[in-house]
């Protein structure tokens, strides 16, 4: 019979045997149906039905006793829950009780009330808080004045609450009441409770009962199962002959079934069982039973471990083409007959599955740390860095990655343009390969370029047998080839349709070059990274689109002017773009304004709206309005935005959040008046070195509404430092806005009297976060001082004759300070000011004139009617004065004071 034969008339054979084995059982046990008997564990028939209707009535007494604990614990915490929550109510709706709360002491009145209740109702406390939770009344009179423990929000919102908590005194059942004032302002809280242990307490006296009742039932049902078990056990008297041989039959089909061999060796060497798996394993002859191991025609190696009879484990033999994995122990070892039993198992196949299964879990493997580990930040470069890294050396020697110029500024690539080697890696140094930043155009017959105009992966087995990727470079590919790369796979980076670049893996080491199996790998691979390529791509664009709207928002340079010597740092987040800004503003008078504000979020949209608002607070500042006024201007400008996005059904969502801080700094008077939004409140550095953070009221986000906003005058020494920043500076993730203010005071303190430009450098180096997670505004600002020396005024009597005493006087005071080449300009404008300060407006009437960059003329008067530049007609006989006044001065306007208004124009120095 040929060799290809043998193996279907074994399995036929195998087969035919079990179905005989298999019959054979089934016919014994129909036999024995009206009579069996069976062993568990060695015991008898009857013994099991004692143990099984035990174990019933067990679990039916242990069901029972839960059952009844679980019910009367249950209804006594319902107990509890009810009673607490009335004696609460009770207590909280109690005549005197919110006269009580707004006593001076309403701990002396509360206390004997709540402790008398508490006596009477049952309960194990009765407390009465504020609404901030600070205990007026405790059973410990310790506990009273600390926090309440546990849920009071609801019960602040008008509702009534029970819970379980672990309270001061244990774990308890509490309710928590409101204590409703006039117009239904909740003015307190009240809480009754019990704790645990008395609500348990009718479980625990009732358990005795209970458990006595499950020994009686217990007994009993033992009693009658104990008779009953004993009369089955007369009639079954045990095992009999019939029940071991239908055990045998099952134990032996079971045996002649496995696809595992089995060998029982007699201690004289002699085979007394081989299954029909060892037969076919072994190429056992079919009278092998019986016989010596030794005579069955084994290989020698197989037969003396066979007949020694020693221990082996898992050891491999060589029988015919088969590698036979062996596994024998002695069967003498705990009192049995002498001899030994060998399993054989066929690994030639096993092997085989086991490498193919190692390989598929590499790759699994590759591709899990693939979406793990790529993609980790939204940036070009290091995303194919992470590529190539993950490569090699799992998958490939070296890995370089080639992208369009386009895609690592953030644009989408145009089909033609070179590439630039955006990252490479390898196994070993000195690899002739471009290096990173080169760009390099692919000739067509490359495997890149055929890769990408494919937009499939391309495999070049042997390198130096491949004159199409040898055309790319002639003397680079030599060298490569001698280097010892000798196969290589390029993959076209694509995201949909749009094409990145390529990524090309090399390999050198391993001897045999990369096969289709590994292409799929490198493809699955590449797909993956080309996602968050394109991701971190898009992000590039956006990130740059949102960096260039918000530098073109920002101040580039600072206006010039004297009253402030100023330094400012903006520093924006790692994580993007932000909505903070800040501005310096030159107003009437040599005032200067600052201004420093946050809108919440990043991106685009914070960047947009951010620039709306500094645009508004230019417009409005033109108009010389105090800072409550324009914060109240900007606070109606942010609600109709929100509106607009609101009506318009917008997805960037509203401007909630967005904070400002507006100063106004007079260096004649050396106030400041501040107001802020939601803004953190300014630092300031005296002269002498003190710093503190004036009050000034917080105010409410813009946007928000309802409540007008107030302001502070502070009266500053020249020389003292004004510090304006936002929140990134002294709050992130990692420390509260306290602890922030806290570091930025001491380091303030520590720079001492240093300049503006200083102080930014230092505070940013002791309170700059490694990675920041907001954008950081700083402004440091130095007060100087406009002396009486550069200051004139003068009072002028409501009549035209003064006008001309007025304009001598001034003309006096600009031949002190050389400014005579203004003289005549500066009579003809205030000629016209005072004139009509005197004929529209209202005493009194003040000139001040101011020399600072420019010559500054102010007329003030008492009434509040504004005048307007219009046209004369020819026929006119006035109306042209303030048409002069704008023809000779560089500025001029109006502003409001309390007592009436201040028209003031500008003259150049040159």
């Amino acid at each position: 019979m040929s060799e290809r034969a043998r193996p279907a008339r074994e399995r036929r054979v195998t087969r035919e045997r079990a179905s005989v084995r298999a019959a054979r059982l089934a016919e014994r046990t129909r036999q024995d149906d009206t009579g069996r008997r069976s062993r568990l564990g060695g015991l008898s028939l009857a013994a099991q039905v004692f143990v099984l209707q035990v174990v019933i009535v067990l679990l039916l007494i242990v069901a029972a006793v839960v059952a009844l604990v679980l019910q009367v614990r249950h209804d006594s915490t319902e107990e509890a829950r009810n009673r607490s929550l009335a004696v609460a109510e009770t207590f909280a709706n109690s005549p005197g009780i919110v006269q009580a709360l707004a006593s001076p002491d309403p701990t002396a009145v509360l206390q004997p009330k709540a402790e008398a209740t508490r006596r009477a109702a049952h309960v194990d406390f009765v407390v009465v808080t504020n609404t901030d939770g600070i205990r007026y009344t405790h059973p410990k009179p310790d506990r009273i004045g600390k926090k309440f423990v546990g849920d009071i929000a609801p019960a602040l919102a008008g509702q009534s609450v029970v819970e379980e908590v672990d309270g001061t005194i244990g774990r308890l059942v509490q309710a928590v009441v409101p204590v409703k004032g006039p117009g239904g302002r909740v003015v307190g809280l009240v809480s009754a409770g019990i704790t645990t242990r008395h609500v348990g307490g009718t479980a625990d006296r009732q358990m005795p009962l209970l458990l006595a009742a499950a020994a009686t039932a217990l007994a009993l049902s033992t009693g009658g199962t104990a008779l009953v078990s004993r009369r089955l056990l007369r009639q079954t008297h045990g095992l009999g002959p019939r029940e071991m041989t239908r055990m045998y039959e099952h134990h032996d089909a079971v045996l002649h079934t496995v696809r595992e061999g089995v060998i029982i060796v007699g201690g004289d060497g002699r085979l007394l069982l081989a299954n029909d798996e060892a037969h076919r394993l072994l190429d056992l002859p079919d009278d092998a039973e019986r016989r010596h191991v030794l005579d069955l025609g084994l290989d020698p190696g197989t037969a003396d471990l066979l007949s020694s009879g020693r221990v082996a484990t898992d050891e491999v033999h060589l029988v015919g083409d088969r590698l036979i994995a062996i596994n024998q122990r002695p069967t003498d070892l705990a009192g049995g007959p002498p001899g030994s039993v060998a399993t054989l198992r066929d690994s030639t196949e096993l092997r085989a599955l086991s490498g193919k299964a190692d390989a598929a879990r590499e790759r699994l493997d590759m591709l899990y740390a693939a979406g793990v580990g790529i993609g980790t930040s939204l940036d070009v470069t290091r995303t194919a860095e992470e590529l190539v890294e993950l490569a090699v050396p799992r998958f490939a020697d070296f890995a370089t990655v080639d992208l369009f110029d386009a895609v690592l500024d953030g644009d989408e690539p145009e089909p033609g343009s070179v590439l630039r080697r955006t990252a490479v890696t390898g196994v070993r140094e000195g690899a002739p390969l471009y290096a990173v930043g080169e760009q390099i155009r692919f000739v067509e017959t490359s495997p890149q370029a055929r890769g990408m105009a494919q937009g499939r992966p391309v495999l070049e087995a042997r390198l130096a047998e491949s004159p199409g990727w040898r055309a790319q470079d002639l003397e680079r590919t030599e060298q490569v080839v001698d280097f010892g790369i000798h196969s290589l796979i390029a993959v076209p980076v694509r995201a949909g349709s749009l094409l990145l670049g390529v990524v090309t893996f090399w390999r050198s080491e391993r001897p045999d070059p990369f096969d289709r199996e590994e292409v799929a790998l490198a493809e699955e691979l590449v797909t993956r990274a080309a996602v968050t390529i394109d991701n971190a791509r898009r992000y590039t664009r956006e990130h740059g689109m949102a960096v260039t709207l918000q530098r073109s928002l920002l101040p580039r340079t600072l206006p010039e002017q004297n009253a402030l010597d100023i330094a400012y740092r903006y520093l924006p987040a790692q994580a993007g773009v932000g909505g903070d800004w800040f501005d310096v503003l030159p107003l009437s008078g040599a005032r200067v304004a600052l201004v420093v504000g946050d809108v919440v979020g990043h991106g685009l949209h914070a960047a947009a709206t951010m620039g709306r608002l500094r645009t508004a607070v230019h417009n409005f500042s033109s108009l010389d309005l105090p800072p409550e006024e324009l914060l109240g201007l900007l606070d109606e400008l942010v609600a109709r935005i929100d509106q607009d996005e609101t009506a318009d059904g917008g997805t960037s969502g509203p401007v909630s959040g967005a904070t400002c801080l507006y100063a106004i700094y007079d260096p004649v008077s050396r106030r400041c008046t501040v107001a802020r939004a939601g803004h953190p409140p300014p630092a300031l550095v005296r002269p002498d070195g003190r710093v503190d953070y004036p009050e000034v009221p917080a105010g409410l986000p813009l946007g928000l509404g309802g409540l007008p906003f107030e302001t502070v005058d502070l009266e500053l020494a020249e020389g003292s430092r004004l510090v304006l920043y936002t929140d990134g500076l002294v709050e992130d993730r990692e420390r509260d806005i306290d602890a922030g203010l806290a570091l930025l005071s001491g380091a303030l303190e520590r720079v001492g009297d240093a300049s503006p430009d200083e102080t930014c450098r230092v505070v940013l180096d002791e309170l700059l976060p490694p990675r920041p997670n907001d954008d950081i505004a700083l402004i440091v600002a130095r007060t100087r001082a406009l002396g009486p020396d550069r200051v004139a005024e003068w009072d002028v009597p409501m009549d035209p004759a003064a006008v001309g005493e007025v304009r001598a006087a001034v003309v006096r005071q600009l031949a002190r300070w050389e400014l005579e080449e203004l003289s005549f300009s500066t009579e003809l404008i205030l000629s016209e000011l005072v004139t009509n300060a005197i004929r529209y407006g209202g005493a009194p009437v003040r000139v001040r004139l101011l020399r600072d960059r420019a010559l500054i003329c102010e007329v003030s008067d008492g009434s509040s009617t504004s005048p307007h530049l219009r046209y004369a007609a020819m026929t006119d006989e006035g109306g042209r004065g303030l048409f002069l006044v704008a023809q000779l001065a560089e500025r001029w306007g109006t502003r409001y004071t309390p007592t009436g208004k201040i028209i003031w124009a500008e003259q150049p120095l040159s």
